[in-house]
């Protein structure tokens, strides 16, 4: 928990202000694997209600960046190997199938993916975690955002917690310089319309991380 800093939160939406203060901490490391966020103590530590925490908690536990069970505090998971495993099932065949589906429809979104490259780049060594996996998400979020089809969006999001919480753990296993350096090639390839290209990039992309995870995780 904080340790006796007023949390000041913008008045547009508590919940969702609460929402972004609790995941960045998450993301940041402030609330580690383990940690328990009771809605009575979050509640009491921002100054809300307990029905404005529960609803901020319960936004999280969808992201999957908490777990809940019944009668019990939300807790920050603690990912293992089989979860990467089960994570990267879904998300590298997404991705490849968004891939193919921008290029043939001609739909590649080269100025949005572009300035999530830039300002990952752009990002210093000491920037927070959550600066850093927004900027390298948004680019996979953008390409799959593209294709246009609500229900593709809709799934990727579901697992988008939880690739953040591994992505906090292989920031320092990849390197700012080689995911900005492959997200560029990747992106190269698609904004010159070969798709296999792009395709191929974008498996050992998602490989790479996918090696440095189970490297991270070992036999958890």
């Amino acid at each position: 928990m904080a340790q006796g800093i007023a949390h000041r939160l913008s008045t547009v939406s508590v919940v969702d202000a609460l929402a972004e203060s609790l995941r960045n901490r998450v993301l940041d490391g402030g609330l580690p694997p383990g940690s328990s966020l009771a809605e009575t103590e979050i509640a009491a530590e921002y100054g809300v209600s307990r029905p404005t925490a529960r609803s901020a908690i319960t936004a999280l536990v969808h992201e999957g960046l908490l777990h809940r069970e019944a009668n019990k505090p939300a807790t920050v998971p603690r990912l293992t190997r089989a979860d990467v495993e089960d994570l990267f099932l879904l998300r590298t065949p997404v991705e490849i199938e968004s891939l193919r589906l921008l290029v043939s429809r001609n739909t590649v979104p080269a100025l949005e993916a572009g300035r999530a490259v830039a300002d990952l780049d752009q990002l210093g060594e000491d920037a927070p975690h959550s600066a850093f996996v927004e900027a390298d998400l948004r680019f996979h979020q953008t390409l799959v955002d593209a294709v246009g089809s609500p229900r593709l969006s809709r799934l990727y999001r579901t697992i988008k917690g939880e690739v953040h919480l591994c992505m906090v753990q292989t920031r320092n296993e990849l390197g700012r310089e080689r995911i900005v350096s492959e997200h560029r090639t990747i992106l190269k390839s698609l904004r010159t319309g070969d798709a296999s290209q792009a395709e191929r990039q974008m498996r050992e992309h998602l490989n790479g991380a996918y090696r440095s995870l189970q490297h991270v995780f070992g036999d958890c």
